[in-house]
């Protein structure tokens, strides 16, 4: 691949957009080639937690200008073909995504790293949805993301405004997890993701499951759904491994079954 780097150790991948030269920038290679590496990983059953973060001096500028349509006759249908997939593909993952974001995470690249399930920022890194000077809006769920963080009149304020949002402030609203000194991020992504890596990866799941569906039930439907869920983790070999280590005071070894 010519601008993503794929590496895994130890059951964590990690997802480098590389195009520094364009403050990795989208353009229509990158966007199939994180596709691809996102489906490589996914199909990796020793791959628990995927980090993605980005090379150079910042996580992504957005979309690439100079490349905006790359063939397509409307924007509309490049949007749906070639940044939904891989958009999507990280939500409904049954692994954890963690954004590990320095610099700049414009447009696009905010939408990536707030689809993430973690997001954890350099003290000097800032989200930005820069739409407004251009006479255009979010795309890529960014909107989605938004109000149902922050609520309607901040994400509305945050748009139209496009002010950049600070890591301080990211992790104020709730956008982001953490903000971490410029020169512990690389350190305190790989300590979360180890973390997450020797974790329960079948509860794991359960939680992002519910959480994404809580958005849309009602309280009686989130019951129904956590029980169903619970009843799948409560049988699993994890749970009774879990116990085991509890009372046995040790460490859990997890297997995902």
């Amino acid at each position: 691949m010519q601008t993503i780097n794929l590496s895994v150790t130890s059951g964590v991948a990690t997802i480098e957009l590389d195009r520094p030269g364009a403050l990795n920038a989208f353009d229509q290679a990158m966007r199939l080639e994180l596709l691809a590496a996102i489906e490589r990983v996914e199909a990796d059953d020793e791959v628990r937690v995927v980090v993605i973060r980005g090379a150079g001096r910042g996580f992504s500028a957005g979309a690439d200008l100079h490349d905006v349509m790359a063939g397509y006759a409307t924007i509309e249908e490049q949007i749906k073909a070639e940044y939904k997939p891989f958009l999507t593909r990280i939500a409904s993952s049954e692994k954890v995504y963690i954004a590990s974001v320095h610099g700049a995470a414009a447009g696009i690249g905010a939408a990536l790293a707030m689809t993430c399930d973690l997001m954890l920022m350099a003290e000097s890194a800032y989200i930005y949805q820069a739409f407004a000077a251009i006479a255009l809006l979010p795309d890529g769920g960014a909107t989605w993301h938004l109000v149902n963080t922050l609520g309607y009149k901040r994400a509305f304020e945050s748009i139209v405004f496009a002010d950049k949002l600070s890591a301080k402030r990211c992790v104020e609203w709730g956008l982001a997890n953490r903000q971490v000194p410029d020169d512990q991020l690389i350190h305190v992504t790989c300590e979360w993701a180890e973390r997450l890596a020797n974790g329960a990866p079948l509860a794991q799941r359960a939680v992002k499951q519910a959480l994404y569906q809580a958005m849309r039930l009602d309280l009686p439907g989130t019951i129904d759904l956590e029980a169903r869920l619970q009843n799948m983790t409560i049988q699993s070999r994890d749970h009774r491994e879990g116990a085991a280590a509890f009372f046995e005071k040790r460490a859990p070894r997890f297997e995902g079954a």
